[in-house]
């Protein structure tokens, strides 16, 4: 397992003014870096996939839909729209030398009709993520759904409803993220939701129960670990919280970070964090 943190830390929009900030990700112990893409269009393909690759890191996608990409539309041309918008975002994840793409691409975040899921929008779904894995093939990448929370969608919110959408979908590119944010307010046990995906777990997010300093909330990470260990899993722990920048108006920091914690707060003390659990359940102790 690969330390790694979303650039969600910092900024929702990493662009050449953030490159400086790699050198320091290797340096304190990381091995890869989470771009965030809203349009693919507006992420730097070439010049960030060379970045990244000459501060000797690697790359994951965390995808989130745009306004008017919507794959459970009742209108049909909204459909079509939003699937050639997961091809982009598929064929843009190629170009960084991203090997998984995730995120919650089933629905828009904040997407709320006010009643539960129906079979058509399940239905919608599945054919959308099935016609998706010709690209998957032809690119060598990794789908990883991730449910998100009630706040934020009705489609997918625990792992068992990920398990069974997967199951649906039947393809061996595309399982499941469990973003331990999400997870500490939808799952009864984060460590079972983990165990019952067993290899459909393709990433995790390791995020505090606020979105702050792991280690410093109620979650229990360590029995995360373990849990990932009893299942075999060999991807990356993604730290993905949010840090607080005057120079960052528009991260998710800005509006929900504690001012007093700083990105590189979020990335270096996770990454310490997280090293020192791992390297204690592997020798078979506990904090």
């Amino acid at each position: 397992m690969k330390i790694g943190v979303s650039a969600f830390a910092w900024t929702s929009e990493f662009s050449e003014s953030h490159y400086k900030l790699l050198p320091k990700l290797r340096g304190n112990g990381l091995s890869a870096l989470e771009i965030p893409m809203f349009e693919p269009r507006k992420v730097s393909g070439s010049s960030l996939r060379r970045a990244i690759e000459d501060n000797g890191l690697e790359c994951t996608v965390c995808a989130i839909l745009p306004a008017g990409i919507n794959p459970i539309s009742t209108d049909a041309s909204v459909r079509d729209r939003s699937f050639t918008h997961l091809v982009e975002c598929v064929q843009k994840a190629a170009e960084l030398n991203a090997k998984l793409l995730g995120g919650p691409l089933f629905a828009p975040i904040g997407y709320l009709p006010g009643r539960r899921r129906n079979r058509d929008e399940w239905n919608w779904a599945v054919e959308a993520f099935q016609k998706l894995g010709d690209a998957l093939d032809a690119n060598g990448m990794t789908l990883s759904l991730e449910p998100v929370n009630r706040s934020e969608t009705f489609f997918l919110r625990t792992a068992i409803e990920a398990k069974a959408f997967c199951d649906a979908i039947h393809h061996p590119r595309i399982g499941v993220t469990i973003d331990t944010f999400h997870a500490n307010i939808e799952e009864k046990s984060i460590s079972d939701a983990i165990l019952s995906l067993g290899s459909r777990l393709k990433h995790i997010h390791m995020s505090e129960n606020d979105r702050g300093v792991l280690g410093s909330g109620h979650i229990n990470f360590s029995a995360i670990i373990k849990a990932l260990q009893k299942i075999e899993y060999d991807g990356y722990l993604m730290i993905e919280g949010f840090g607080y920048s005057e120079d960052e108006p528009n991260a998710p920091g800005a509006l929900w970070g504690d001012p007093k914690v700083s990105p590189e707060d979020i990335a270096f003390a996770g990454t310490a964090y997280l090293a020192k659990i791992c390297s204690f359940e592997f020798l078979g102790f506990s904090e």
